[in-house]
């Protein structure tokens, strides 16, 4: 018997969305419809026999193997397909169902959905905490190693390597937490909720939510299926993580030119024509990937905001690849660049001659006048005459205090002495007593209470992930004595 030929619609809309989305919501409506159905039976509302025999052919499903079968027309998508499948594994037809039961394809789509991105941004979050534990690493290793630091891209004060991955690290620290918040959020159930507004059934969603590893049941049955809030806030934490750490990609391209630090092997590639070459294209790769995922972000937003406050796919099932590429594009921007900083190392850092020749210790030169009690603005006019009458290496006592004349008093040596030092060795700021400054001792210390936020957050993951493990074993527990 020859197979009907595909309408338009289900060619270029039905076959190529059920392809992309079948491997990610199989498994995941198999495991929420063994949860229902033990629901069902637990409150009476299907026999024990049917429970029984339904739960024997889920779980039929869940251990088989095989891939998906090809898209024939004879299902709608992947909803429908559990359905003619679990019914052959039952031996029934899909007529004496019972799994759709007080449950709509709204709400299963918008649990799974949930399902489905908690289990993906955990092994984001995965990643960033092991890329903030790299950074710590090599900013508390690296807290003596004096480089120029840059304001829009011209010389501007010495710092350090550890002071500026510190830096990056503070960031990780934060979206590591805004990634273990929105978990939180993603972790409602929206089952129960049906189309939208419930059933007079008397079911337990609280139950339903308890077998899947959910904390909570989503408050009002209308956000439940309506609300895509939770779906913005995954494009656009991606695509702020991604954009920071492209920042720090394009400063770290800027590092390898100058040969400050090492350029690892394993990130590169070699030239067509050019043998010498070894190119850290994985930098520029993840700049691209940041871009990408902002326009994945975009589509998000423009998608939901041109969505009615009700059930629409196009607030929902639509995002939703763009959703698995954003978590798996973030997934694979953390594994690289937490790889490429754990094999950096400084090569060939600015000279203390190189550094004082960029006019980037001249601030600290301004400073140490005004430790002596002379007025900042007399300070730094001291020191702008003494920028445009030669390179700091050439300056003298003489030469400072025929600078200060007309402009502040008498300069005691004290002064003098403390203004030459602070302007012919950048060294100096390894000392630096500010909390949250370049100095060494400063920067390890913050490394410690990074560290600290960091381990919060594992421990928050922790907290997630066995919930789930306990929900996975109850689950399993408790469908397989009632398959019985």
């Amino acid at each position: 018997m020859s197979t009907p030929a595909l309408t338009t619609y289900q060619r270029h809309h039905l076959r190529p969305t059920y392809d992309h989305h079948v491997g990610y919501l199989f498994p995941a409506m198999v495991r929420a419809s063994q949860a229902h159905v033990v629901m069902l039976t637990e409150q009476g509302l299907v026999p024990a026999e049917r429970g029984a025999r339904l739960l024997r052919g889920l779980a039929e499903l869940r251990a088989d193997p095989a891939a998906p079968p090809a898209f024939d027309g004879s299902f709608e998508d992947t909803y429908y397909l559990v359905e003619k499948r679990l019914a052959a594994a039952c031996g029934i037809p899909t007529a004496e169902l019972d799994v759709q039961m007080a449950r709509s394809r709204n709400d299963l789509d918008a649990g799974v959905f949930r399902m489905l991105l908690r289990d993906q941004v955990a092994g984001v979050l995965d990643r960033v905490l092991a890329t903030g534990a790299v950074a710590l690493d090599r900013a508390h290793r690296y807290a003596d190693v004096v480089i120029t630091g840059y304001t829009h891209r011209r010389p501007a004060q010495p710092t350090t390597i550890g002071h500026a991955l510190g830096g990056y690290a503070e960031a990780l620290a934060g979206e590591a937490v805004a990634y273990a918040d929105l978990l939180d959020q993603l972790n409602v159930s929206p089952l129960g909720s049906c189309a939208f507004a419930g059933t007079d059934l008397d079911i337990a969603p609280a139950r339903v939510a308890e077998l899947l590893g959910f904390r909570a049941v989503v408050t009002n049955s209308y956000e439940a299926v309506a609300g895509a809030d939770h779906l913005v806030r995954v494009g656009t934490l991606n695509a702020q993580a991604l954009a920071t750490g492209a920042r720090l990609a394009r400063t770290l391209m800027d590092w390898l030119s100058w040969r400050w630090v090492t350029t690892p092997g394993d990130f590169t590639q070699g030239s067509s024509i050019m043998p010498q070459k070894r190119n850290p294209v994985v930098l520029e790769h993840l700049v691209s990937y940041a871009g990408q995922a902002a326009a994945d972000a975009a589509s998000v937003l423009n998608n939901v905001g041109a969505a009615w406050w009700e059930d629409s796919n196009n607030a929902t099932t639509d995002v939703q690849v763009r959703l698995w590429e954003s978590n798996d594009r973030s997934d694979r921007f953390f594994a690289l660049l937490g790889g490429f900083l754990a094999e950096i190392e400084p090569l060939e850092p600015p000279s203390a001659d190189e550094i004082v020749a960029s006019g980037a210790t001249t601030t600290a030169a301004a400073d140490a006048l005004t430790r002596h009690g002379v007025p900042f603005r007399a300070a730094h006019s001291v020191v702008g005459r003494l920028v445009r009458a030669g390179a700091p290496a050439t300056w003298t006592a003489a030469t400072v205090r025929e600078a200060a004349e007309g402009l502040t008093g008498p300069l005691a040596d004290a002064a003098v002495d403390d203004l030459i030092a602070a302007a012919v060795r950048p060294a100096l700021v390894l000392a630096r007593a500010q909390v949250d400054g370049p100095g060494t001792a400063a920067v390890r210390a913050q490394v410690d209470v990074l560290r600290g936020t960091f381990d919060t957050v594992t421990g928050r993951l922790a907290a997630l992930r066995d919930r789930l493990a306990a929900a996975d074993a109850a689950l399993d527990h408790t469908a397989g004595t009632m398959a019985r």
